[in-house]
């Protein structure tokens, strides 16, 4: 008898003990798993910015920076998902947003609520800084800073001009007119992340504001150019706008390029991407 609860103690301890170190591993997986159409980009320093001949004043000096980890979209968000999102917000639709959101030419490509046919694949354009912010919201995640958007750019890689290397290449990304319009998503190669589209196809929208030699004075860890506005409706200023278009010039896909725009602004080479913090 004695034997026999000895055996049945010894075999519910190992019992116990698989499912603790099975809900471990779950939990561990549940914390870790990266949301659907997004890359984890991990915690870290890069340097940010640039120190040679190519670099415009307010593209230095190249300083570091500690990015905490996050995720990013794979690729710009694309027509068919922003359909989604004016269909659930009717005040996003084109002929109902609001006249300060934008600068007449939001969604101008769309028919009504309808994208151009053939085109669900592609980025959508047109969208303003205004609209990026709601999307994203709505999405529940928000717009990149600049240091994130070019960290993730980098894919990783020190002291390289575009994603893939030094040298500009037409078969990496959708750059200079080469194709004079968008492509779908995903048609040219990653960066060593896995995130597509960092050099080409549309110029993306960033949380920042334009501030005067800013990387003269910028904060080391996670920084932001001006308020760390989350409120579409304050804006501020400028807004940044990071990577290269289908139509802008090969300079435009160099990893540290900067433009700003007034957040107002939809243009046929502006759209965005989104991020999502990595909860602790």
């Amino acid at each position: 008898m004695k034997k026999c609860l000895t055996l049945f103690t010894i075999l519910l301890v190992l019992l116990l003990t698989f499912y603790a170190g099975e809900a471990d591993v779950n939990r561990e997986n549940h914390i870790l798993r990266t949301p659907e159409g997004m890359v984890r980009i991990p915690a870290g320093k890069f340097q940010m910015g640039s120190g040679s001949d190519e670099a415009m004043d307010n593209e230095r000096p190249v300083h570091t920076v500690y990015i905490d980890a996050f995720y990013i979209d794979k690729h710009e968000v694309t027509n068919a998902q922003y359909k989604k999102f004016v269909e659930a917000n009717p005040q996003w639709q084109k002929d109902s947003i609001l006249d300060v959101y934008h600068n007449g030419d939001y969604l101008a490509l769309w028919t009504g609520n309808d994208y151009p046919k053939g085109k669900g694949d592609h980025p959508v354009v047109f969208i303003s800084w205004h609209a990026a912010m709601a999307y994203a919201k709505w999405a529940g995640k928000r717009l990149p800073t600049e240091a994130e958007w070019e960290k993730a750019a980098r894919g990783g890689r020190i002291g390289q001009k575009y994603p893939w290397g030094n040298s500009i290449d037409d078969r990496k990304a959708n750059y200079g007119g080469n194709v004079m319009d968008t492509t779908p998503i995903g048609k040219y190669p990653p960066n060593d992340y896995g995130v597509y589209g960092m050099a080409g196809n549309v110029k993306e929208w960033c949380l920042d504001r334009r501030v005067h030699n800013f990387y003269r004075i910028s904060p080391t860890q996670n920084p932001i150019a001006g308020e760390n506005v989350m409120d579409l409706t304050q804006t501020n200023g400028f807004r940044a706008l990071r990577g290269s278009a289908w139509n802008s010039p090969a300079r435009s896909a160099l990893v540290f390029h900067r433009f700003h725009w007034v957040p107002s602004g939809a243009f046929s080479h502006t759209g965005f991407r989104c991020v999502k913090d990595v909860s602790p």
